[in-house]
């Protein structure tokens, strides 16, 4: 039976009250609102995500940038270019006024007692030196006190101070005659943290950076100070950066002020700071800072500052001028020490009380700094040498033998032949005289080249009247007829040839008229314009006579002549006609230093150089071409040749020079070319060979003659650094012979009218019984 269910009677809900209704539904503005927050949460730690993201893709990109330049080329040094290392050695051709001249250019200082490195004193004969340690092309040569002793040929001895062992040779430091800076202008000299002195270091990071060593490349505490002080100053008055920071930015960011360059900035102190040691932190600030300005050039670090300002090795600074460098760096043209000293010297004196209030310095120290002057260099006297002529050479000799990218090497040193002394002495030379000769005509110009005789290096160099101008390079580019400077290559080819010339030989004085392929004559004449008949050889050549020379150089043959003269080392190419022999042969200074630098060194060819050495940045020589050396000219010809251009100087066309240097031995050439256009003049004493020119870049008409031009400057130069006297050693294969004065005949010694001349052994035959027919008894018993 099936039973229906009774319904379920529905109970009626009661309404909810209306504070029930406000707890389960809320407000539309709450919701709202938690709404936007979670939304605003989602969004903020998703950008925070991605801007850190962003923030450490960029920081391993800055990393990068910091690890190439780190562990990389910090900089490109330039090139720096040294002049010769002066050698003292017994016999050395150096006077006791030269080294002295030499040391007061190296920076050495002059006491009563020598007691630390760079000082020296001087008797009339000897020099007591403590020298610098340096690098030289050979080996680091250590610091050392030697004592110098000069007698009347140069220097007798040099000895160590100690234990008075006589040494053999002894360099003095080269002279840093410039840098080869690139295209960025920064120039700058590399000092290592161990070789900086201690005060800089000290004074630097309590001027700049006193928690340098505790921070993290940024100081918080710093920036914040500053900040304060500037708000209550009311304008900029402190930074807060430290010295990482600033290094940063000297590495990589430009001067601009922007928010995202400070952001950039302690970004990359940081992770500077993070990955190097804080030494290797320092050593690359001491070398970056920029220091001042050299006209073009950015002065950058403190060891290039150290020369800029006090023309010295930062190592040899007092501490007040220590204490300088680190004054200049908050604003070295606000702090410029030759425009504004007592601002320079009221900075400077801050940091020394700074350092005094440190304890770094006593107060007696302190009052004895802050009395000192700055001590600077004499802002007239240039830090780098203006060397355009000789820089030129340089360059195109590194290009020749070492490759054109050269250059474009960091660090690189080079070494050249250039004397300073000589240098000066040439440019003061050029300048003096040149101003006289411009009385006569303006446009005359000059271009002079200087050799070391036993290096056969190119000693100075000046290629226009005004030596530091940077244009056409008279010294090397010009090319004129050389005149009687091919005189005496005429009179070596006669003289090596045998028995057939000495210098008594007679040579025709007489017309003589020549005619070329083409049928044209040519009628050489003396300047005179006067014909003797006959001449000896060696009256001809200090005569600089025309038509004896022709003469002889037709009889030995004009080619003869060209081949002496290309063996010595003449470049171009020598035209063989019969007016080459009164040297109508286009030349330059140089190639004319070349030639009579083989007749200088006893014959011996050995090609002009103006670098010697050249070390990469380790310090390791590099190898470049070699230098070619021969012997052109047999050793007495050359030795009889010398003879007669010491007698154009006591008595021949060079007298005046003679005159001048009594008791000096000096041999020359003077040279004037056609129509008195070009003056030249070649010459010689015991260290330096000269070759001089004087004329019109147009090739004008000059009215002087090669003892009223060239010479004038040769002797000018000589009166600014005393010559050195020739050693006339006699050589092998030479004898002191004796020749009748009229025919030239060699004769004994007892004879009469005979002159005494040197002669080679070889053509040397004196006639028995001074020429006179041998009586039946001589003849009998053999004279």
């Amino acid at each position: 039976m099936t039973t229906k269910e009774t319904p379920k009677k529905r109970v009626p809900r009661k309404p909810a009250s209306k504070s029930a209704k406000a707890k389960s539904k809320p407000k539309k503005g709450v919701a709202t609102s938690r709404g936007w927050g979670r939304k605003l949460w989602s969004i903020t730690w998703k950008l925070a995500l991605i801007v850190m993201a962003a923030l450490t893709i960029y920081s391993i990109y800055l990393d990068q940038i910091i690890a190439r330049k780190f562990e990389g080329q910090k900089w490109h040094l330039p090139a720096q270019v040294f002049s010769r290392s002066m050698a003292l050695y017994p016999g050395a051709a150096v006077s006791h006024g030269q080294l002295i001249a030499e040391l007061k250019l190296l920076g050495y200082r002059k006491v009563a007692n020598p007691r630390q490195v760079g000082e020296f004193s001087a008797s009339k004969t000897k020099v007591d030196l403590w020298r610098r340690p340096f690098l030289h092309p050979q080996g680091s040569q250590g610091e050392q006190r030697v004592m110098i002793t000069f007698d009347g040929f140069g220097v007798e001895s040099v000895a160590r101070h100690d234990d008075k062992r006589q040494m053999a040779v002894f360099h003095l430091e080269p002279v840093l005659l410039d840098r080869m800076i690139t295209g960025d202008g920064e120039d700058r000299l590399f000092v290592p943290t161990e070789k900086m002195p201690q005060a800089i270091v000290d004074a630097l990071i309590l001027v700049e950076d006193r928690s340098f060593y505790q921070h993290h490349g940024v100081n918080p505490f710093a920036i914040v100070r500053a900040a304060m002080v500037n708000i209550s100053a009311g304008r900029t008055v402190q930074g807060g950066s430290t010295l990482t920071q600033q290094l940063a930015k000297n590495f990589f960011l430009s001067s601009e002020r922007s928010l995202i360059r400070k952001v950039r900035e302690a970004l990359m102190a940081i992770i500077i700071d993070f990955r190097y040691d804080k030494n290797e932190i320092l050593e690359a600030y001491l070398n970056e800072v920029y220091m001042g300005q050299d006209k073009s050039r950015a002065v950058h670090g403190m060891g290039l500052a150290s020369q800029f300002y006090f023309g010295r090795p930062i190592a040899e600074l007092t501490l007040p001028q220590q204490a300088f460098l680190v004054a200049a760096i908050k604003g070295p043209s606000y702090y410029n020490p030759w425009r504004y000293p007592a601002r320079a010297q009221e900075r400077r004196d801050l940091v020394l009380r700074l350092l005094m209030e440190a304890e770094q310095l006593s107060v007696a120290q302190y009052k004895a700094a802050v009395e000192s002057p700055l001590g600077l260099r004499k802002f007239d006297k240039p830090v780098h040498q203006k060397l355009p002529a000789f820089f030129a050479v340089v360059r195109h000799e590194l290009n020749q033998r070492f490759g054109n990218a050269l250059l474009q090497q960091s660090g690189i040193k080079v070494y050249t032949t250039l004397d300073p002394m000589a240098q000066e002495a040439a440019e003061k030379a050029v300048a003096s005289t040149m101003k006289q000769l411009s009385q006569r005509d303006k446009a005359l110009q000059v271009g002079m080249v200087l050799t070391d005789k036993y290096s056969a290096g190119i000693a100075a160099m000046v290629g226009d009247k005004v030596p530091s101008y940077q244009g056409f390079n008279r010294a090397v580019e010009i090319r004129r007829p050389i005149g009687s400077l091919v005189k005496p290559f005429v009179y070596a080819t006669a003289l090596s040839q045998g028995n057939k010339y000495t210098l008594a030989t007679p040579l025709k004085d007489e017309p003589i008229t020549l005619k070329n392929g083409q049928g044209k004559t040519w009628s050489p004449q003396n300047v005179d314009k006067k014909f003797t008949g006959q001449v000896p050889l060696l009256t001809a050549f200090k005569r600089s006579m025309n038509v004896p020379t022709v003469n002889l150089g037709m009889a030995i043959g004009t080619s003869a002549v060209a081949t002496t003269l290309d063996k010595a080392g003449w470049t171009d190419k020598i035209p063989e006609y019969p007016s080459m022999l009164l040297g109508a042969i286009n030349g330059s200074p140089l190639m004319v230093a070349q030639a009579y630098q083989t007749l200088a060194d006893n014959g011996r060819y050995r090609q002009l150089s103006a670098v010697t050495h050249v070390l990469d940045m380790d310090n390791n020589p590099l190898q470049g071409a070699g230098l070619s050396s021969s012997q052109a000219i047999d050793v007495g010809s050359d030795f009889l040749v010398q003879h007669a251009m010491t007698q154009v100087v006591a008595s021949g066309t060079a007298r005046r020079l003679g005159q001048a240097f009594p008791g000096v031995t000096l041999a020359g050439k003077t040279g004037t070319s056609n129509d008195s256009r070009d003056s030249w003049f070649a010459g010689f004493d015991e260290r330096n060979v000269a070759a001089i020119w004087v004329g019109l870049d147009d090739n004008g008409k000059t009215g002087l003659y090669g003892s009223s031009g060239a010479m004038a400057v040769y002797q000018a130069f000589l009166k600014n650094r005393a010559p050195i006297s020739l050693r006339r050693t006699p050589v092998n294969g030479v004898v002191q012979g004796y020749f009748d004065a009229t025919s030239g005949a060699a004769m004994e010694r007892d004879c009469g009218n005979v002159m005494a001349l040197p002669a080679l052994a070889e053509s040397y035959h004196p006639a028995k019984n001074c020429g006179e027919p041998l009586s039946w008894w001589q003849k009998l018993t053999g004279g």
